[in-house]
């Protein structure tokens, strides 16, 4: 469904400037601690991803409650690895998740996996079948689901649900041997298959895969189920608050029922509204999909959610923090606007990025009445949000680059840019007046001829003549050449899963995601940027690095682009049909 769609129901559409909730979660905590609900512990929590992707923005809100808070009342949190499926897992994401947290500007205290508890898992798994609480079953998975009812219709019991303690003890311990095939047989745990919450119709708390596991290799023929590690992995930990998104709220009491019988630190489970974006996929199957069938170029591709596309595409860690504040939490799932994020990247770069002058669509100027041979060197502001960021040296000549939309032969009404007779300001240079133009034989303009005012140096007028506009510009003799990409929304729709009935998602990708430029002008400072660096390109937006960029070839990515006023105007004249 679109953004707005949702508002009108049970969900929210959150916008710039918005807040959608103060932190509950924190209440919570404030609470436990006036009550002394676990004593003298201190607050632990954890934050918990399957190692079977790269992590994407929905996941920072989760790290950022998990670590904030903690920290927020002097207490610790722990990188866990819920690592039960081995066919899905890999140690490529383990080490790129341990990147991205720090990235995001967190550290854990101890660094944990599901599987370092795989041995005390299986004894509690005895000790349950010891006390009654859990059977072998040797239903298919299909016979399962049949078994287990609807939500208006209770289930029945498995004709293997009465075995007995002992029989259930010999067929679990040949589980672990590896006496059966797999998918043959399960352990359930005995709960109640008329409960109205269908998953504490007996649920499956270990299946039997051969499959080789990053960590624990083939030691291992049964793994657990996460309803049954995830409680007992935070009861190992003492973790004191368990955060999670609001589609496990119906597995809480599954949660609670594992630790109550078994009699451990009773950790307690809190759900919390997942984010969700426009013109945004989260789901990490579809973003796998995306990657292997080669729509991105790979996991951190910019045009990816993932925390390492956006780390190459230039977002700041700063910046998505301060979204994830301002977004908040809530127990009503909603979907933020992504230019809610787009603005706090831009105000975060603003206040950060050097400025720097570059021109992604060259026209040729020539100013014929500038001295052959003459090169001046015109002082720049580095940053005017920052004041000590300080001045650079920009060289200034006879020929220079601007931008092919800096210039309109026949200029509609409310452009002021440059055009034949009309005055404008080079930036930090002097005031020129277009006089002529060349073209070539497809009729374009590919060389404008001006003439400059040199009592107008640093771009003002002795005389108070005012122009109506600044332009940019490099240096032609100087201007280094560099590729740019243009990074657009990935999707073309605002949900990317509404689609026609028999397309995939993949149907809504944009065509138009990416668009190279490769032979960009660049002022000569940029020749040594270094990968990762970020730069407002002046009147054009905030670029960063490429890791692709080589000696001779800087690549840079668009990050986010500035707001455009003309590009607004002629929006507007185009639907008038003046243009």
């Amino acid at each position: 469904m679109s953004s707005t769609k949702a508002a009108s129901s049970s969900e929210l559409t959150v916008k710039p400037g918005e807040s959608r909730s103060s932190n509950f979660i924190r209440d919570i905590f404030l609470e436990d601690l006036k009550t002394r609900k676990f004593g003298d512990a201190v607050i632990q929590t954890r934050f918990p991803p399957e190692p079977n992707g790269y992590l994407h923005i929905g996941h920072a809100k989760a790290i950022c409650l998990d670590f904030g808070l903690a920290d927020e009342f002097a207490g610790k949190t722990n990188l866990r690895f819920d690592d039960t499926n081995p066919e899905k897992e890999e140690q490529e994401y383990v080490d790129a998740i341990k990147r991205d947290v720090r990235w995001l500007g967190f550290d854990w205290e101890r660094l944990c996996y599901a599987s370092d508890y795989f041995d005390q898992l299986y004894q509690w798994a005895i000790k349950l079948i010891r006390d009654g609480k859990a059977y072998v079953d040797d239903l298919t998975a299909e016979e399962i689901r049949k078994y287990r009812g609807t939500l208006t219709e209770p289930g029945k019991d498995s004709p293997y649900r009465n075995r007995s303690v002992e029989e259930n003890l010999d067929l679990f311990e040949r589980m672990q041997k590896g006496e059966f095939a797999d998918g043959t047989r399960v352990l359930r745990a005995k709960i109640d298959m008329a409960s109205p919450n269908l998953n504490m119709r007996d649920p499956v708390m270990y299946r039997i895969l051969r499959a080789e596991h990053h960590r624990t290799g083939n030691r291992w023929c049964i793994y657990p189920m996460y309803d049954y590690a995830h409680g007992q992995s935070d009861s190992i930990e003492r973790v004191t608050h368990s955060m999670c998104s609001l589609e496990f709220a119906d597995h809480q009491p599954i949660y609670r029922w594992f630790i109550e019988q078994l009699g451990i630190f009773p950790s307690q489970q809190i759900e919390f509204d997942r984010l969700s974006l426009t013109y945004t996929q989260m789901s990490k199957r579809k973003l796998r999909l995306l990657v292997e069938e080669g729509h991105v170029r790979g996991w951190d591709d910019p045009r990816m959610p993932t925390l390492s596309g956006m780390r190459r595409l230039g977002y700041t860690p700063e910046a998505i923090r301060n979204f994830v504040a301002a977004v908040g939490v809530s127990r009503t799932n909603g979907i933020v606007e992504l230019a809610m994020l787009e603005h706090f990247v831009r105000e975060d770069l603003n206040r950060r990025s050097p400025r720097v002058m570059a021109v992604l669509r060259p026209l040729r100027i020539v100013i014929d009445n500038y001295p052959e041979g003459q090169v001046e060197e015109v002082e720049a502001v580095n940053n005017p949000e920052d004041e000590n960021a300080g001045k650079r040296k920009v060289p200034f000549s006879k020929v220079l680059y601007i931008e092919q939309d800096d210039f309109r032969e026949d200029p509609p009404k409310q452009y002021y840019r440059l055009s034949p007779g009309r005055e404008v300001r080079l930036r930090y240079g002097y005031l020129i007046t277009a006089k002529s133009m060349v073209k070539n034989d497809r009729g374009e303009v590919v060389e404008v001829h001006c003439t400059y005012d040199p009592a107008t140096r640093g771009g003002n007028a002795p005389d108070g003549r005012k122009v109506k506009s600044t332009i940019h510009w490099v240096s032609a003799e100087h201007a280094i050449d560099a590729e740019v990409r243009i990074y657009d929304k990935l999707f073309t729709r605002e949900d990317p899963d509404q689609v026609e009935e028999g397309q995939e998602f993949t149907a809504n990708l944009n065509p138009t995601s990416l668009e190279i430029v490769a032979r960009a002008k660049l002022e000569p400072s940029l020749a040594n940027a270094t990968i990762g660096n970020r730069y407002q390109f002046e009147r054009l937006g905030y670029f960063c690095v490429d890791p692709d960029s080589k000696l001779g070839h800087p690549v840079f990515n668009r990050t986010v682009a500035l707001k455009d006023t003309w590009a607004k105007v002629e929006k507007k004249i185009e639907r008038k049909g003046e243009l």
